[in-house]
C-alpha cells in the first residue's frame, strides 16, 4: 500500500479512532462507536483507500 496519510492527519485519525472505540467499549455510545476502527487502522497504517480513490495525499512531497 502506498502511504497517503501525513503525520498530523495520522495523529488525528489515531486519536479520534481510539476515542470512539474506547467510548463504545465503555458503553457510553452504542455499537456505532466501533466505526472508530476505520480511522484508527488508516492512521496506524498510513494509507487511506478513500484518499487513493480521490487522488488525495496529505504526505509531504519529497524534494
Amino acid at each position: 500500500m502506498v502511504r497517503n496519510v501525513g503525520t498530523i492527519d495520522r495523529m488525528i485519525r489515531v486519536a479520534a479512532g481510539a476515542t470512539f472505540v474506547a467510548l463504545a467499549l465503555a458503553g457510553v455510545v452504542d455499537a456505532w462507536g466501533y466505526i472508530g476502527i476505520v480511522p484508527l487502522l488508516t492512521g496506524v497504517f498510513g494509507a487511506c483507500p478513500a484518499y487513493r480513490l480521490f487522488g488525495i495525499s496529505t504526505c509531504q512531497k519529497k524534494a
